[in-house]
């Protein structure tokens, strides 16, 4: 699979650990930055590119880190198409896209550790949106609004 990642400063070392992770485990990795720690640095800068890759399916899934994770998942959520969220268990991990469609998995780099990262980051990209007509129906209200908000 094909997957962005981006940290500001407050992700950066938990992202460098999650690229590892990922590449051992076979997957293509795009890294949207930041890469080299700045602590200056500002998350929309790294976090709105990962996101409207995602939104044009020039990669896969995307991965974003910051120290809470709360402004990761603000800035990714600005971008038509993406459904991030800000996931520190793993129900939330497979669940997210099995009912949500999640396709941006935003991650607290403070709040978590790196071994449950690498679970988190497992369940997401082995979870597989259910396709119920009950999520689709959610979701089709969700896009409508992305579009009322674009005019």
């Amino acid at each position: 699979m094909r997957i962005g990642l981006a940290a500001d400063h407050g992700g950066f070392a938990l992202k460098g650990e999650i690229i590892a992770f990922l590449r051992d485990a076979g997957h293509e990795v795009v890294d949207f930055g930041a890469r080299d720690l700045t602590p200056e640095d500002d998350y929309p800068d790294y976090i709105v590119p990962l996101a409207r890759a995602v939104a044009k399916g020039e990669v896969e899934r995307g991965v974003a880190f910051c120290g809470s994770g709360v402004g990761a998942s603000i800035a990714a959520n600005k971008v038509p198409g993406v459904r991030a969220g800000l996931i520190h268990d793993g129900y939330s991990a497979h669940q997210g896209v099995e009912d949500d469609d999640m396709n941006v998995l935003c991650l607290g780099s403070r709040v978590i550790g790196v071994e449950l990262a690498k679970e988190l980051v497992h369940f997401f990209l082995n979870a597989n949106f259910s396709g119920y007509e009950r999520h689709r129906r959610r979701l089709d209200k969700v896009a409508a609004l992305e579009r009322e908000n674009l005019l």
